[in-house]
């Protein structure tokens, strides 16, 4: 056994209720290198190109599909159905009613069969061993169906080499040099769908917190740390339905619904509900921003958090389909996050 196993096998003996990712930070590696020194005993590589693997997992029925990154945990259960690749493959779609994934298939560098502790997983990764996206197997899941499955994907042990474990970098990013303010103020106004925003910042260069600093209260209004939190408690409140998205590099998970059991522990803020869970680290939280965006369907409102590296954590929007309107109930939530951030800054300068 390699001497990561072993680092492992004691870690665990410490700390058993420790969870994988904690445990690859624990001992300095990425969490894809310490399921990958598990291989033969309780983990087994799966077979590529995982288009294939993903396109195949109907039969499964019921799973739960978890996608995270370090200050959010976004947990969805249902059936992975309607799964579509376009782009040569890169890009991937996954559209049921409560499994609803964008998926960016470069990223996915290696995947495993995970069997620990009773629970079984699909688990993938990127080059630096960054976990994507796992899948598993819940008690509504067709058992035959994921033997079926795995006998077909999983490989025989081999190496799989992820790149070092780097440190984050978190210098603020320098406005370049020719940033026309006044173009980029025009095409915002005149955005016609919301997923025109990702190119026009890359356009222009910036980063997403640079353009929501860059735009002005007009767009973009910067609010109070635990507005997430609090949204996500007026949506409950007022029995209104939410889309709560959260990504990494190779996937994002949206839910779309109501919010009903809310519980708080600790640094984390936790939805548990029957078919979603969600966690999220309000301590890691470093900047909130409300942002509206034109579109041809009028203005679409969001609520989006970001960490120190200015990486987006989690977003959330009000219900809606392409062509619809946004919901009034979510603007006015919105509007009362506002205006209670509003409330806590003049009582600091009070």
């Amino acid at each position: 056994m390699s001497n990561l196993y072993q680092a492992y096998q004691a870690a665990i003996e410490e700390n058993p209720k420790s969870r994988a990712r904690d445990l690859a930070q624990t001992l300095n590696v990425s969490e894809g290198a310490l399921v990958a020194c598990r291989q033969g005993v309780d983990t087994w590589q799966l077979k590529s190109p995982f288009q294939d693997l993903l396109s195949a997992l109907e039969p499964l029925g019921d799973v739960m599909t978890i996608t995270r990154n370090d200050e959010v945990v976004h947990e969805c259960h249902g059936i992975y159905n309607n799964v579509r690749f376009m782009g040569g493959g890169n890009m991937g779609l996954v559209l049921t009613p409560e499994i609803d994934l964008r998926l960016f298939m470069s990223q996915w560098f290696a995947g495993f069969l995970v069997s620990e502790k009773g629970r079984d997983s699909l688990q993938f990764f990127n080059k630096q061993g960054m976990a994507l996206h796992k899948i598993y197997r819940t008690d509504r899941t067709n058992v035959q169906a994921w033997e079926e499955l795995v006998d077909a994907y999983r490989l025989p042990v081999g190496d799989v080499e992820f790149d070092p474990v780097q440190t984050v970098k978190s210098e603020a990013p320098v406005l370049p040099a020719d940033f026309d303010s006044a173009l980029f103020a025009k095409e915002w106004s005149e955005l016609k769908d919301v997923h025109e925003y990702h190119g026009m910042l890359k356009r222009h260069k910036l980063s997403r917190t640079q353009a929501l600093e860059q735009i002005g209260p007009e767009w973009a209004t910067k609010i109070h740390h635990y507005a997430v939190v609090q949204a996500i408690q007026f949506v409950q409140e007022e029995s209104s339905d939410v889309m709560i998205f959260v990504g990494n590099s190779g996937c994002i998970q949206i839910y779309t619904g109501a919010i009903q059991k809310l519980m708080p522990h600790g640094p984390w803020f936790n939805v548990l509900d029957e078919r979603f869970n969600l966690h999220l680290r309000t301590d890691l939280v470093d900047q909130v921003w409300v942002i509206e965006r034109p579109s041809s369907d009028g203005v679409i409102t969001s609520i989006e958090a970001f960490n120190k590296q200015g990486d987006s954590i989690i977003t959330l929007f009000g219900r809606r389909k392409p062509g619809e309107a946004e919901l009034p109930q979510w603007r006015d939530i919105v509007h009362k996050v506002k205006a209670h951030s509003y409330d806590e800054e003049n009582e600091h300068v009070a």
